[in-house]
């Protein structure tokens, strides 16, 4: 494997460590800023959209530039992104850091899938989009607990200077290692954004959009979720995140095998049925007798982790045979649909906290993915039924 796309996963290693650690930590950034939850979880919000809305624009500007300098800088504005936030004085500072973070985040991720593919045979691109990709994985499994035992013991602040340190090891050994004069094809906003209206790709990244802000709307609050409706103390939230991250790089490699064997859309269908199973069951653990729902909600935690995070790479492998010769365009729009899932989720939890309880969000959540299948299926079922039926023979 080549060296050069563990560093490139490096950068979305730091970049996935504050995006899922954030849950944890929400109620410290709550407190320590005078904010509500709900409130604080505008601040997960506020990040998915600058980088759903950000990365197009930013790769469409940085399109024929140096590709060495371009993830370096983003790196290195990344990691001034998360000083910026572990130093931040109140809410709109940070949330004006987290701005930064996003915006730079998005042109990163974007700009090293496209990199990987340049630098990789064609016949290894897509194990180096999936290395690149894993280091978010490597993040849920490992680096958002890692992130929330470092908040625990010595606040949410110096959890930013974790991801900091992280960002600028990968700026730093990307210009050491990435060749220069590396250079990407001009394509202008309109051409990425075209590639959204390709047969089936609509509905793909509608359905990626649904299931994550499902997901979202209980991954956002899952420190709240484990202490208030579960009942557990909140020094275990960072073993929780632990088994949603253990289950999650399990789920990873599932996903692909199965995409592999049964086809990529049937595991789609079966990966977000599940996840609506596991949010909803989220919600009714809470429900349990104190000694029983502790340990059936970490059951329940490692299931979800499995089936949520095996949706990404068969949605991903779906896309691609919906429109193999535009791969790095469509993973880039699904890059974007998937933020625009978190901001929606985010937004969605913060409601159902504002006017009900802690305890809906699973519930509310499961609607979502069950809505996403719902579409896929009837989807399919018109197309089937617009295909011309073939010609008797004799």
């Amino acid at each position: 494997m080549d060296i050069r796309l563990v560093w490139l996963a490096v950068g979305t290693f730091a970049i996935g460590v504050e995006s899922f650690a954030i849950s944890s930590i929400l109620p410290q950034i709550a407190e320590s800023t005078g904010a509500t939850l709900a409130q604080a979880g505008y601040l997960v919000l506020v990040f998915a959209l600058s980088n759903a809305f950000g990365a197009p624009v930013l790769a469409a500007l940085s399109g024929t530039a140096d590709r060495r300098r371009i993830l370096s800088g983003a790196a290195v504005v990344f990691a001034s992104g998360a000083i910026w936030a572990g130093l931040s004085q109140g809410y709109f500072d940070l949330m004006a850091a987290r701005i930064l973070m996003a915006l730079s985040a998005g042109l990163y991720t974007a700009t090293a899938q496209a990199t990987g593919v340049a630098i990789s045979s064609p016949d290894h691109r897509a194990r180096a989009i999936a290395v690149i990709v894993g280091g978010t994985t490597m993040a849920v499994a490992f680096g958002a607990p890692l992130g929330a035992l470092v908040a625990s013991f010595a606040g949410w602040r110096a959890a930013y200077a974790m991801v900091a340190v992280f960002a600028l090891i990968a700026a730093i050994s990307i210009w050491i290692l990435l060749p220069a004069g590396l250079r990407g094809q001009q394509l202008s906003l309109r051409q990425r954004v075209a590639a959204a209206a390709l047969p089936g790709v609509p509905g793909a990244l509608l359905t990626t959009l649904l299931t994550l802000a499902g997901a979202f709307t209980v991954i956002i609050y899952l420190a709240v979720v484990t202490t208030q409706s579960i009942g557990l103390s909140s020094e275990l939230v960072p073993a929780v995140l632990l088994t949603f991250g253990v289950g999650a790089a399990f789920g990873n490699a599932v996903g692909g095998q199965l995409s592999d064997r049964i086809g990529a859309r049937p595991t789609v269908i079966g990966a977000a049925l599940l996840g609506t199973l596991m949010l909803s069951a989220i919600s009714v653990v809470g429900q349990l007798p104190a000694p029983f729902a502790g340990p059936v909600f970490f059951v329940i935690v490692l299931m979800w982790g499995v089936t949520g995070w095996a949706f990404p790479p068969a949605q991903s492998s779906h896309l691609l045979s919906l429109a193999p010769n535009s791969a790095p365009l469509v993973l880039s729009l699904n890059a974007s649909a998937l933020y625009l899932g978190i901001a929606g989720g985010s937004l969605l939890g913060g409601l159902v906290l504002q006017y009900g309880s802690v305890d809906d969000l699973g519930w509310v959540g499961a609607l979502l993915p069950l809505l996403a299948v719902s579409g896929v299926l009837l989807n399919g079922a018109a197309r089937r039924r617009t295909q011309p039926f073939p010609a008797r023979l004799g």
